[in-house]
């Protein structure tokens, strides 16, 4: 490890160590009894560590080995000798009660699924009363893509160490983590990200002379017989995000009369605008009727969102994929669900959540264009960008029709102006947001997210 090398030794995991004391300390206060379940690597190596500092702090911390032997590494090896003579107390068997837990089995050193023993000893510490502190990652989630095992840890607090993980914060991630602490342990390091984090967008200032001209036109392309809703749902996002005019086009209908359930969204014909001057947001409750228009969509659209019935008939279609790949480059974004996702690629959810970057990364470097692929932990890339994972948003986000909502986002962003990867990026961290801080009813619905953007 860079890090380490640069320090003198056994360094980086007393450091750690001291880390893990210092919050399990502020995590469970009063708690006597600890009980520190340690695996063969580093990971035990801090857990180690630890259980000697809050020894030495009054605490009774209780240590129990997945290995008989000692460990192979020499900093973990150091820590268990240090731990030993520091009178640390060792015992075969999980204890039966115990007040607070520090997870310190496998880490990011999980390369397979745990056995009886540990199995075990997770439903232990997954049934327990007391807090569960996980050092790194919560042993049984994968650090790089955020799968977990069938049976792993699922901890209050996580304590990243070194860097943040991407598996923290997408697919299982969220759900096993619980909190997400971050400690650098002082050390530098010259690594390049392999994903990062959004942050909040930068506010976007309107000038006082500024019109409804100076924010773009969208057009919402949709609403089949029976799903007029999520066609509604995008343009009242793509307004309530600021776009200077919105436009609603149904799929099955030549009815172009002005709405009443948003009087500012003007309803047209399909050959009613130029797509070449406007936002078009395809495929929001289009059904199969949104087929026939797609090619010619594709071909003159100025900057395009394809959502929903949209990614379905590109999947089943070689001439609509053709004309996705020949668009112009930062021109589009595709924003999938896995089902949608797997569709694209001809793959299966399974296969799509297994590994969330490289799945977006792959349709992305497949159709030429941005991609957003949503879920718990969205991911955002594109071209020659860094991929990003959102950290916002929460259950409530699992209702009909957000999907649609977070269309009409991007949409809006790009028509003021946004290139195709960041009006992604902050569509959806805007989108989590509003979940986050929502304080209307118990569940929320579409049309309050759209309504309260």
């Amino acid at each position: 490890m860079y890090a380490a090398s640069r320090l003198p030794p056994h360094t980086l995991m007393e450091r750690a160590g001291l880390a893990v004391a210092q919050l399990t300390l502020a995590l469970a206060p009063h708690a006597k009894s600890i009980w520190i379940p340690c695996g063969p690597g580093n990971n035990g190596g801090d857990g180690f560590v630890a259980a000697r500092i809050l020894r030495d702090w009054g605490k009774c911390p209780v240590v129990t080995r997945l290995c008989d032997t000692p460990p192979e590494q020499a900093d973990a090896l150091a820590a268990f000798n240090s731990a030993v003579t520091a009178g640390v107390t060792f015992q075969a068997e999980a204890p039966w009660r115990f007040d607070a837990c520090v997870d310190a089995i496998f880490g990011i050193g999980l390369t397979r699924p745990p056995d009886e023993r540990c199995t075990d000893w997770i439903s232990r510490i997954n049934s327990s009363m007391g807090p569960v502190l996980s050092i790194d990652v919560p042993s049984g989630l994968n650090a790089e893509t955020g799968c977990a095992t069938s049976c792993h840890v699922k901890a209050d607090v996580t304590l990243s160490l070194l860097t943040l993980k991407p598996g923290l914060f997408t697919a299982d991630g969220r759900d096993a983590c619980g909190d997400i602490w971050f400690n650098t342990l002082e050390a530098s390091g010259n690594a390049e990200s392999c994903a990062l984090l959004l942050a909040p967008p930068v506010a976007f200032e309107r000038l006082h002379k500024s019109h409804k001209g100076s924010y773009g036109d969208v057009a919402v392309i949709g609403g089949a017989h029976g799903m007029l809703g999520a066609a509604q749902l995008a343009a009242s996002a793509a307004l309530h995000s600021g776009a200077g005019r919105v436009y609603l086009i149904s799929v099955n209908t030549t009815d172009t009369q002005q709405p009443s359930w948003q009087p500012e969204v003007m309803a047209r014909g399909m050959g009613d605008l130029d797509f070449q001057h406007v936002t078009v947001v395809a495929g929001c409750g289009g059904g199969l009727s949104i087929d026939s228009h797609l090619a010619e969509i594709l071909r003159t659209a100025g900057k395009l969102v394809l959502d929903a019935d949209a990614l379905n008939a590109i999947a089943s279609s070689p001439e609509l994929q053709s004309l996705t790949r020949a668009r112009a480059p930062g021109s589009t974004i595709m924003t999938p669900h896995p089902l949608e996702a797997a569709r694209l690629i001809g793959s299966d959810t399974q296969s799509v959540q297994a590994n969330r970057i490289n799945t977006a990364k792959f349709i992305s470097e497949t159709f030429n264009c941005a991609v957003v692929l949503k879920g718990s932990g969205s991911v955002v890339v594109a071209p020659n960008q860094t991929p990003c994972i959102n950290p916002t948003g929460n259950a409530r986000l699992a209702s009909p029709g957000t999907g649609d909502v977070l269309a009409g986002m991007v949409g809006a962003l790009m028509a003021a102006g946004e290139s195709a990867f960041v009006a992604g990026c902050n569509a959806a961290y805007r989108h989590g947001r509003v979940a986050d801080l929502w304080q209307g009813p118990e569940h929320l619905t579409a049309h309050g997210l759209a309504a309260s953007l």
